[in-house]
C-alpha cells in the first residue's frame, strides 16, 4: 500500500496541459508531492482501489485537479465518487477543463465541486491560473484535518 504523502492529484489526459501544469507548480515549489494520472479509472484506483483503504483514511491529496473529458472514466464520474464517499468528501476538487458547457458546470457544482476553471488558451493566462490555484488551495485554504 502506497502511503507516501500526496499534496496534489492531477488527473489530466492531455500530456501538454499536464506538463504545463506540473512545470508551473514546480516553479513555485507547489508540486513536491504531486501525482499525475492520465484518466479517471486510474484516479479511482489510486483513491479507492484494492489496498487503498489507508489512503482514504488519512493520506488523501490536499487537492485534486481534475479534467472532465477523459477516456475510460470521465471527470464528472470521478468527482461524483469523491464527493459521495464519506472519507473523501472534504477533499477539495477543482475542475480544470476546456468545457464551458453550462450543463457540465451545473452538474459539477451539483455534485459538490469546490471550483470550476476553464483552461485559458493563452499560455501566460494558463500559467497564472495554475500558480494562483496552487497558492490558494495549498497555502491559503484551510481544510478540515
Amino acid at each position: 500500500m502506497n502511503q507516501n504523502p500526496v499534496d496534489i492529484l492531477l488527473v489530466e489526459d492531455n500530456m501538454h496541459d499536464a506538463e504545463l501544469t506540473m512545470r508551473e507548480l514546480r516553479k513555485h515549489r507547489l508540486a513536491n508531492h504531486l501525482v499525475h494520472l492520465k484518466d479517471g479509472e486510474e484516479a479511482l484506483d489510486f483513491l479507492f482501489g484494492p489496498g487503498k483503504a489507508g489512503r482514504a483514511r488519512g493520506n488523501l491529496p490536499k487537492l485534486v485537479l481534475l479534467d472532465i473529458q477523459m477516456p475510460k472514466v470521465n471527470g464528472i464520474e470521478v468527482l461524483q465518487q469523491i464527493k459521495s464517499n464519506e472519507l473523501t468528501r472534504a477533499t477539495p476538487v477543482v475542475i480544470l477543463t476546456s468545457s464551458k458547457e453550462d450543463p457540465d458546470i451545473r452538474r459539477c457544482y451539483d455534485l459538490g465541486v469546490n471550483s470550476y476553471i476553464v483552461k485559458p488558451v493563452n499560455f501566460e493566462q494558463f500559467t497564472e491560473a495554475i500558480r494562483n490555484l496552487g497558492l490558494y488551495w495549498l497555502l491559503l485554504n484551510q481544510s478540515p484535518t
